[in-house]
């Protein structure tokens, strides 16, 4: 079905396990998705053990993926998260989701 859409190894010749989609390139589809997921989880979403006991946090900032995550659930919209937390962007809030999401 996606025959001329992917370059790279066939999808059932892709390492397992590995969590690694960049070997792809699609056209458009779920793996450029997954693809730009990581990216934008691994520029916004720090671990530092000497920051906040390794709790993971945006941007080196300590505020904890938790709490934005907690935020959103308890139904604030972006605009109320940004202005609860002036240094934060809205790519941090979709970043904090999709690393809860992971890691679920």
């Amino acid at each position: 079905m996606l025959q001329g859409l992917v370059e790279g190894p066939p999808r059932d010749e892709a390492p397992r396990g590995s969590g690694e989609t960049s070997g792809y390139n699609v056209g458009f589809g779920i793996l450029r998705i997954r693809v730009s997921k990581a990216l934008s989880i691994t520029k916004r979403i720090t671990v530092d053990p000497k920051q906040m006991n390794g709790v993971p946090c945006i941007r080196g900032l300590r505020i904890p993926v938790a709490t934005v995550v907690g935020m959103v659930a308890e139904g604030l919209t972006n605009n109320e998260i940004l202005r609860s937390f002036p240094d934060l962007e809205a790519a941090d809030i979709r970043a904090s989701l999709l690393y809860a999401a992971e890691d679920a």
